[in-house]
């Protein structure tokens, strides 16, 4: 699921402008900062603020084979 939201940083705690969907209650999150002052770009619309960052999730993802299988094992050397 992504879901973007506005917020406003307030003494270091961060102030969402809508209430999160009940079903991502007791959930753990990823949040993923930007700017918006230090930005040029619009993020009036939601299609804009979806593309903006479904862009950076493609910047930093890559692609594993089909026959990839994750080994915690292997990772620590057991």
């Amino acid at each position: 699921m992504v879901q973007l939201l506005q917020g406003i940083c307030n003494n270091g705690k961060l102030i969402l402008k809508e209430e999160l969907s009940s079903e991502l209650e007791g959930k753990s999150l990823q949040v993923m900062i930007i700017d918006t002052s230090e930005s040029n770009q619009d993020f009036s619309s939601h299609e804009s603020k979806l593309k903006q960052f479904m862009e950076q999730v493609k910047r930093y993802s890559f692609r594993l084979p089909e026959d990839y299988k994750f080994n915690r094992d292997e990772i620590y050397d057991r």
